[in-house]
């Protein structure tokens, strides 16, 4: 019993490197909304600093992976956003809101809509500088996968 107690004080000094406690959200229903809807999330976006000095394109595709749909980066993400270097897809969820996960199938970061943009939520060392996630039109560009 003492074991235990001396192994549980020390996991309290462990270095947090777990995924951000979100609020369960439920995978949106993709059958029940107009397949133009949907189609319209996919594609280019723009993660964004107040300033817009801090940029990350990424793009959201429409092809199946882990935990959701696979997503491609632009090279200099992780230097922009370090939590980026950890992101392997995306899910959609209940209320068009957006997870960006890990290859472990955790979200790091989620982006809300509480005012008709997107807003990140998460552990404030991911999204440190993060201010929104912006639809960018449709234009191809070389990112890495």
């Amino acid at each position: 019993m003492r074991r235990l107690a001396v192994a549980l004080a020390l996991l309290g000094l462990a270095p947090a490197a777990v995924a951000f406690d979100f609020e369960p959200l439920k995978p949106l229903d993709t059958r029940e909304v107009d397949p133009a809807m949907i189609k319209g999330t996919f594609g280019a976006y723009e993660i964004r600093d107040k300033a817009g000095k801090k940029r990350c394109r990424i793009v959201l595709t429409q092809q199946p992976a882990i935990g959701g749909y696979g997503l491609e980066l632009a090279p200099d993400c992780a230097k922009a956003f370090p939590v980026m270097a950890d992101i392997a897809g995306w899910r959609l969820l209940e209320g068009w809101t957006i997870d960006l996960i890990d290859p472990l199938r955790k979200a790091r970061v989620r982006f809300s809509t509480p005012d008709a943009r997107y807003v990140p939520f998460g552990n404030p060392a991911d999204i440190a500088g993060m201010d929104e996630l912006r639809k960018l039109p449709d234009a191809g560009a070389k990112l890495r996968r």
